[in-house]
């Protein structure tokens, strides 16, 4: 079956189903990374290229002991495995989580509840939303909804469409553990790098045609002012 017709598939599967309520494949890597971060971290007597070298070799190991034995498997079902390259792509999208988290925040902002629209907020951003205004709250949102366009949507149809389900697992993978490790902090600068590092390389050409993308759809004018502005600036989900 076509990439093409898969991809639909997916894409209408995610609209149709939303999240997965309960046991998340996503959620579940989240815990396995917890786990062996715990096992691999080290103590306050490793260096810091040491502890690069052991987040890196965490990445590796949980990245390669799962696309790996997928990608053998698919494989082996050759032109059977149709069905499972839909459902792992419609597991790594998530146009229709955005669409519900950022709903819920515009409809407590629209009610003129700020309180439960911060703690909406929070659920999407990692910074802290308690202090947040009606305008912080709107901005963290459409912030979040852009950002996000790309690992959710645009980045997991490129990789899907480059390398295949495995490529859109790999690519997603490569997303949460950024999301865990990638910060500049005492704890995670360097262990956190090789995860931050493979993320910005998977995103390099994802992210500039998601804002290609937004450009076209939207204020083309607006929009490459900001790209030009803002492009190069730290992200703060």
């Amino acid at each position: 079956m076509s990439a093409a017709i898969l991809a639909v598939s997916a894409v209408l599967l995610d609209r149709w189903l939303k999240e997965p309520p309960r046991w998340h494949p996503l959620v579940g890597f989240g815990s396995l990374a917890s786990r062996l971060e715990g096992q691999f971290y080290g103590d306050a007597s490793v260096s810091a290229r040491g502890r690069r070298w052991r987040g890196a070799a965490a990445v590796a190991l949980l990245l390669g002991g799962i696309v790996l034995p997928l990608w053998a498997v698919l494989h082996a079902l050759d032109a059977y495995a149709w069905p499972a390259e839909a459902v792992l792509l419609y597991l790594a999208l998530g146009a229709a989580s955005l669409e519900q988290h950022a709903g819920e925040v515009r409809a407590a902002l629209t009610e003129g509840d700020l309180a439960r629209a911060r703690e909406r907020i929070g659920r999407i951003v990692s910074r802290d939303t308690a202090a947040m205004d009606e305008t912080a709250v709107a901005g963290a949102a459409v912030e979040s909804v852009l950002e996000n366009g790309c690992d959710a949507v645009f980045g997991a149809l490129f990789w899907f469409f480059l390398a295949g389900a495995p490529g859109a697992v790999l690519y997603r993978l490569a997303n949460t553990l950024d999301a865990m490790w990638g910060y500049k902090n005492e704890r995670y600068r360097y262990f956190g790098w090789a995860a931050a590092r493979l993320d910005d390389g998977l995103n390099w050409l994802p992210a500039r045609l998601t804002a290609l993308s937004y450009a076209l759809l939207g204020n083309a004018a607006a929009a490459r002012r900001c790209w030009r502005a803002q492009a190069a600036l730290p992200s703060r989900a």
